[in-house]
């Protein structure tokens, strides 16, 4: 502080105190951030530049939202298209193009713990693309991972030495480009729809994820 003010005491700054400030370093997939197509394979729709975290359109990351409940779903239960479609039932909504589909994995009661790894269900590669086909672009979950939790594919792969289950949600976007949001929290507080979400992620350049602030907006 006193390189800025030269001579500057101590005693004359409130009760002797500067300000406050932080050096962060951490991971751009630390905490609640939104994955970019780059973070899952250089290339998107079927061969195009696949897009960095500061690249995303915003009208992506505002959009009205859509929440799916699977909580009941058994951990490391790979979602289906059917799974989604039945929700949809359920709740009684029909998917429009740009809507933001949030699903609550069952993972999120777990956070802060060493099970949080392994608990909650995953969307598979189908039902990702299915998604992605009804104009769907960006998605979240509560769970560590959009897809199954990363411990068990890796024992299933062991058993089975099946290649085509390893992140097949998360590569589901190297035939068509979308993010997801990963840890999110709240979810159990949302209706089915009626909302909207806002998830504009820190813009950090040419990378594969960002930091998000994700805030669901209900009219009263």
């Amino acid at each position: 502080m006193k390189l800025f003010f030269p001579g500057l005491k101590t005693e004359e700054l409130p009760k002797g105190l500067g300000w406050a400030v932080e050096n962060l370093r951490l991971s751009s997939h630390s905490g609640t951030h939104l994955d970019a197509p780059w973070h899952y394979h250089p290339t998107m729709d079927q061969g195009k530049p696949s897009l960095t975290i500061d690249r995303i359109p915003l009208e992506w990351c505002c959009a009205p939202g859509v929440k799916l409940d699977f909580s009941d779903k058994p951990d490391g239960c790979r979602l289906e298209p059917g799974d989604f479609k039945a929700q949809l039932v359920k709740i009684n909504h029909q998917l429009e193009p740009g809507e933001i589909v949030l699903v609550q994995s069952g993972a999120a009661p777990w956070w802060g713990k060493p099970e949080y790894l392994v608990k909650g269900s995953g969307a598979g590669r189908n039902a990702t693309l299915w998604l992605l086909e009804q104009g769907v672009r960006v998605v979240g979950t509560d769970a560590w991972s959009w897809d199954r939790p990363l411990p068990i594919i890796a024992e299933e792969f062991k058993k089975s030495g099946n290649p085509e289950i390893i992140w097949e949600g998360h590569f589901a976007g190297i035939e068509k480009g979308y993010c997801h949001m990963e840890k999110l929290t709240n979810l159990g507080q949302l209706p089915g729809d009626g909302f909207m979400v806002v998830c504009f992620p820190v813009k950090i350049k040419s990378a594969s994820a960002g930091w998000v602030r994700a805030v669901a907006i209900m009219e009263e």
